[in-house]
């Protein structure tokens, strides 16, 4: 079955939410053995979406389309639909009911606007919606298939998982089934990450490609199989020979984070970890803290981002400070001794540099930036030299400093 994705929604063509949708239901419908063959986004105008879905119809056996099913007048998803297949719009009354219980139950107003949402073209299977108000449909025409899906990313999934997709499956039962996995790696650059597995890049199924990402390397294995079975098994044989040539700098698969990976080495070795930061500003802290779980290992931060804050939470000698300035290896280590000794950790990672995009000079320009790792034996500095906006700067320092302390951690067993 070939497929194409149809985006409805002026705010995705001006840029001011990112498509989510189409990447999640691109890897949902492959694993189900659906192929998208195109990506279509159209904005809030009736002919226009009309327009879009003729001709994505023409070139494709099914249609997911998300977004246009909400009670404003811009939401012109059904009516373009309708208009597409010659079909008239009727009124779903399970779906109004469904409506009008869940604005009861939210003390909300129900306006004749929101009944709209429970207007389907006629012949349509009605898919519910597990967490919202508008129902989604599908609608058979020609050998062909349309489904509308809400565009709102919670009730697209719930409504694509319970319905849309076990629907699809059972259409494509015996049509080969096509998986991924993404492994993910830190210390080691794209070009690198090739040149190790170079001999790997020439199968043909399962297949490999490379992804960069700010301060990591990602390596995807995509495997087309009869079934889920085969398909997992295909990629495992696969990452078990990457992992022959690149273990050392793999940290997890698809969806783990480097924040993670640092936190479970931690509670591995019974180890605890603190944080001083300047130019990131509590980043890194948040990072760490954004795992369930981390208060086991994580003591806390100072974010010491004047050099008087420096001096009397973390108990950087001014005498340092004067000499070698702010930003430099001696403030850094400083900064990560005080921090281990103060918050009582067994660890302490710590951050300062020029983030910018002011404040720089010839010695020490924007995105020079000190990271430090203090165990209370051998603590170790690194100097980064780093390109790019203030966000940018602030996000792959912390990232590097996750990679130093991942390392540290894998060097300790």
């Amino acid at each position: 079955m070939r497929a194409e994705l149809v985006s409805i929604g002026t705010e995705l063509l001006l840029g001011q939410i990112v498509d989510t949708n189409a990447a999640y239901l691109a890897a949902k419908l492959a694993e189900i053995g659906v192929g998208v063959y195109f990506k279509t986004t159209v904005g809030d105008n009736l002919e226009r979406a009309r327009l879009a879905l003729e001709q994505a119809l023409a070139r494709s056996d099914a249609l997911v389309c998300t977004g246009g099913l909400g009670p404003t007048a811009d939401d012109v998803t059904s009516e373009a639909v309708a208009a597409l297949t010659g079909t008239q719009l009727v009124l779903h009354q399970p779906s109004l009911d469904h409506i009008q219980r869940l604005f009861h139950h939210r003390q909300l107003p129900l306006l004749d606007s929101h009944r709209k949402q429970a207007l389907i073209p006629s012949g349509a299977l009605p898919l519910p919606n597990p967490v919202g108000s508008a129902p989604g449909y599908i609608l058979e025409l020609r050998g062909k298939l349309i489904a509308a899906l809400p565009g709102v990313p919670s009730e697209m999934r719930a409504m694509a998982e319970e319905s849309l997709l076990p629907y699809l499956a059972e259409r494509t039962g015996g049509e080969l089934v096509i998986k991924s996995r993404v492994l993910r790696f830190a210390g080691i650059g794209e070009s690198m990450l090739e040149e190790r597995t170079r001999e790997l890049f020439a199968s043909e199924n399962p297949t490999i490609a490379y992804l960069a990402q700010p301060g990591e390397a990602h390596l995807r294995i995509t495997a087309r199989a009869a079934s889920r079975s085969q398909a997992d098994a295909m990629i495992a044989a696969m990452q078990q020979a990457v992992l022959e040539r690149l273990g050392e700098a793999y940290f997890g698969a698809d969806q783990d984070t480097l924040e993670s990976a640092v936190g479970a080495r931690l509670r591995q070795l019974g180890l605890t970890l603190a944080t001083a930061e300047s130019c990131t500003g509590g980043l890194l802290g948040d990072r760490i803290t954004n795992i369930p779980g981390s208060s086991a290992y994580y003591q806390g931060g100072v974010v010491s981002y004047s050099n008087r804050a420096k001096v009397e939470l973390l108990g950087v000698p001014s005498p340092v400070i004067a000499a070698h300035g702010a930003v430099s290896a001696e403030t850094a280590l400083a900064m990560a001794g005080g921090a281990r000794a103060r918050l009582r950790a067994d660890l302490a990672l710590a951050i300062t540099g020029v983030a910018g995009p002011g404040g720089g000079t010839a010695a020490k320009p924007v995105g020079l930036v000190y990271l430090a790792l203090d165990d209370g034996v051998h603590p170790a500095s690194r100097e980064l030299r780093l390109g790019g906006a203030r966000q940018e700067i602030k996000y792959r320092s912390t990232q590097v400093a996750l990679t130093m302390l991942w390392q540290y951690l894998g060097s300790r067993g």
